[in-house]
C-alpha cells in the first residue's frame, strides 16, 4: 500500500454550518479520525487531498498535525451533489500491530485463452475486501487470467494471497470469460432489472401519493 504524507490542521470542535463552509472558502476541507483514544476534528487542504481521490489506489495517509503525525486510511468522503467536490472526508486511524479492512482494486493481467477465441470479459469484482495488518495490504491484487476459457470464471477462493484474509464470499465471481452472445444477454438482463426497480420504485410512490391525496379530499368533505 502506498503511504502519503498531508499536512492537517486541527480543530476545536466539529463546528457549525457556517465555520465548515468558511474553511471550504479557504480550501480546506474538514475532517475527522476515529478509531483512536478519541475522534478528532481536523481539516486539510482540498488541493493535496484531491491527488490522492483522483487515482485508483489505495493510500495509508499519514496525517501530519505539525507536532505529531497519526496514519490512518479514507473511509468515507462525502461530495458536493452539484460540484462534485469533496466536502468532508473520514479517516480511520491504523496501528501497525492491528489488523485494518479496506478494499484493494483488482488489477487483470494476462490475455486471455477465452478473450482470444472470440469471448467476452466480464469483470464482476473490481475491488476485493480484505483483512489484514497495515504493512501487508498491497497496492493491488493481480489475477492472472492467461488460461481463463469461455464459460469459465475465477472466484475469491482460488486467489492468492499472503498475511491476508478475504472478506468477500470465497464463491463469489471476481472475473469470467462468456460467448459473445451470452455476455450481450446478460447485459441486457441487468439493465431490464434495472428498470424494473426504478417502475417499481415510481409505482409505490404514486400510490403512496394518490393514498395522501384521497385522505386530503375526505377530510375537507368532512369538514
Amino acid at each position: 500500500m502506498k503511504s502519503v504524507e498531508i499536512k492537517a490542521s486541527l480543530r476545536e470542535d466539529a463546528g457549525s454550518k457556517s465555520q465548515l463552509n468558511a474553511l471550504r472558502k479557504e480550501g480546506q476541507i474538514p475532517a475527522v479520525i476515529y478509531g483512536g483514544k478519541e475522534n478528532v476534528n481536523f481539516s486539510v487542504d482540498e488541493g493535496e487531498f484531491t491527488k490522492i481521490i483522483n487515482t485508483p489506489d489505495i493510500h495509508l495517509v499519514d496525517l501530519n498535525f505539525g507536532k505529531s503525525s497519526t496514519k490512518a486510511v479514507i473511509r468515507e468522503v462525502q461530495f458536493h451533489p452539484v460540484t462534485d467536490d469533496p466536502i468532508h472526508i473520514d479517516f480511520m486511524e491504523v496501528f501497525d500491530d492491528k489488523p485494518i479492512i479496506i478494499g484493494v482494486p483488482v488489477k487483470f493481467v494476462g490475455k486471455s485463452i477465452g478473450v482470444l477465441n472470440g469471448g467476452k470479459r466480464r469483470e464482476k469484482l473490481r475491488k476485493l475486501v480484505i483483512k489484514a495488518l497495515p504493512k501487508d495490504v498491497p497496492s493491488e491484487i493481480e489475477v492472472d487470467i492467461s488460461n481463463l476459457r469461455i464459460g469459465h470464471g475465477i472466484k475469491v477462493e482460488e486467489i492468492e494471497l499472503e498475511n491476508a484474509e478475504f472478506m468477500d464470499h470465497p464463491k463469489a465471481v471476481v472475473v469470467a470469460v462468456k460467448t459473445a452472445r451470452a455476455a450481450i444477454e446478460e447485459i441486457i438482463d441487468e439493465d431490464e432489472e434495472g428498470e424494473e426497480g426504478e417502475e417499481g420504485a415510481e409505482g409505490e410512490g404514486g400510490e403512496a401519493t394518490a393514498e395522501g391525496a384521497t385522505e386530503e379530499k375526505t377530510e375537507a368533505a368532512a369538514e
